[in-house]
């Protein structure tokens, strides 16, 4: 009868691993629906994952959609993002405020005028 600890560690040593034992990046926090984009040229140092998150957002894209679109976990990909804030690589613009958006009366009025259009 194989023990359970004899059994293959899983996917819960990889994001320890890639993270170097970090639980959060250094800096602002990155809400779920800022938007990344990749600036700068990558260097040898980069871990494949930081590799494929700044190819991921080459063009502009919010967190939890690069989450999905490179398969790791939100907690993960915050501190790789931090990594490459950190490097210069990518550029971080926060969420817009509710405050800074148009007023639904105004955007009702917008649509009914395009619909006489």
């Amino acid at each position: 009868m194989e023990h359970p600890l004899d059994q293959e560690p899983g996917p819960i040593i990889r994001p320890y691993t890639m993270t170097r034992g970090r639980t959060r990046a250094a800096g602002a926090h990155f809400d779920l629906m800022a938007v990344v984009v990749a600036v700068g040229a990558p260097h040898r140092e980069l871990q494949p994952e930081h590799l494929s998150i700044l190819d991921a957002c080459r063009t502009p894209i919010p967190v939890v959609e690069l989450a999905a679109r490179t398969a790791l976990a939100v907690g993960v990909l915050r501190v790789l993002l931090g990594d490459l804030r950190d490097s210069g690589l990518v550029n971080v613009r926060p969420p817009a405020r509710p405050a800074t958006l148009p007023r639904e009366s105004l955007l009702r009025d917008l649509l009914a005028g395009l619909k006489t259009l």
